[in-house]
């Protein structure tokens, strides 16, 4: 149970509730893992899985998104493993996702929980009027 996260996508707060509900504590992506670097050893790729449950040394991704992303996310998950074997972490993807809601009877919003639909829309920077004098 952690203070009030914005989540990427719709899928993490659906996770949340439920981890809650069975008041499993969490915390929202509380880790950055560097995975490459640069000739000069500055990062330039980290993954930062989803959750972190601290009663089961674990973490937790979710990857309901389309395939390219997917093939992405294992791959940088693969990364992870070989440089931090010592990190315990499970990749959720949709079809788990679908048979976690099935099995919490909330099949009927997996849908709109899954690929880009649960995303939340982009922020809107709001716009200001040029002032024109009279005419």
């Amino acid at each position: 149970m952690s203070t009030a996260a914005r989540f990427a996508h719709a899928s993490e707060a659906e996770l949340a509730r439920i981890l809650d509900y069975y008041k499993v504590d969490w915390r929202y992506e509380p880790h950055t893992f560097p995975i490459r670097w640069n000739l000069d050893g500055m990062v330039i790729e980290s993954f930062s899985p989803d959750f972190y449950l601290p009663e089961l040394e674990l973490y937790l991704e979710l990857t309901t998104l389309k395939q390219s992303l997917v093939r992405k996310k294992n791959r940088k998950l693969r990364r992870l493993r070989e440089l931090y074997p010592m990190i315990r972490i499970k990749l959720f993807y949709a079809r788990d996702f679908k048979a976690l809601m099935l099995k919490y009877g909330r099949l009927d919003a997996a849908a709109s929980l899954i690929g880009v639909e649960g995303q939340p829309p982009p922020k809107r920077v709001p716009t200001v009027a040029a002032s024109g004098g009279e005419h």
